[in-house]
């Protein structure tokens, strides 16, 4: 077992705050965390286990400060958020029953993917825009299945997994920007809190790093939300794909 020194549990929380915020900003802070966990020594599975029971309280806190945008979705988050949550079921059994080497080797592609989705949703939204009522677009079949597989590839590895998720939900969904990026961060708390909650029980977590990261990443979702809130859609779009563009090179190099 390891046991990180001063150095090393402030390291951690340095990196948890920053992944919180980067992740209620758009996503992609566990590229942040999860090398730093790495870089104290932990074997890649029990890095991967330790950063989603870490950041946790980020996404907590996100959804927190994003209460107001969050104000007339509750039927989003409850349909969706089924969805979500039993595509982390999913992804949580697939981490800890087998080799994550060849799902991860697709992962930087998916993300660019993802990106690329981001970029063009105004105009794929258009040609894409749901029949439907406004109150009843995030019941569209093909943004149900899109939900499913976010939900599994986020409790898988989860890397970036919010910019997809953001991209997925704009295909389907009109509305503003910011209220969409608040379903999102309470969708990603959905799919995190079950990964957790299975990996608090079956998977190796550090739990000495936990007490710090923890508390770290939920000042972070905090302070991002607050910083969010500051840029308009275009700015705020760029720097969602500038993060999952990051993400994605990081893995691939």
């Amino acid at each position: 077992m390891i046991n990180p020194d001063t150095a090393g549990l402030t390291l951690a929380a340095g990196a948890a705050l920053v992944a919180g915020a980067v992740n209620a900003i758009g996503g992609g802070g566990t590229l942040v965390s999860f090398p730093a966990l790495l870089f104290l020594g932990y074997p890649p599975l029990t890095a991967n286990v330790t950063n989603t029971v870490g950041l946790l309280p980020g996404y907590a806190g996100g959804s927190l400060a994003y209460r107001e945008e969050l104000a007339g979705q509750s039927a989003r988050v409850r349909y969706l958020g089924v969805v979500s949550g039993a595509g982390a079921v999913l992804g949580a059994l697939l981490l800890t029953r087998t080799a994550p080497a060849a799902f991860s080797a697709v992962v930087p592609w998916l993300i660019l993917v993802a990106c690329a989705l981001l970029l063009v949703q105004p105009a794929l939204a258009t040609v894409l825009a749901s029949p439907r009522p406004e109150r009843e677009q995030h019941r569209a079949p093909l943004l149900v299945l899109g939900q499913l597989f976010a939900g599994t590839y986020g409790a898988f590895f989860g890397a970036g997994f919010s910019v997809m998720m953001l991209g997925i939900l704009g295909l389907f969904i009109r509305d503003d920007l910011q209220r969409l990026n608040a379903l999102k961060g309470a969708l990603s708390l959905i799919v995190t809190a079950i990964a957790a909650l299975y990996f608090a029980v079956f998977g190796p977590v550090a739990w000495t790093v936990i007490a710090v990261m923890a508390p770290a990443s939920l000042a972070g979702g905090v302070a991002g939300v607050a910083l969010a809130r500051r840029l308009n859609a275009t700015v705020l779009r760029a720097i969602i794909v500038a993060f999952g563009l990051a993400v994605a090179v990081r893995l691939l190099v």
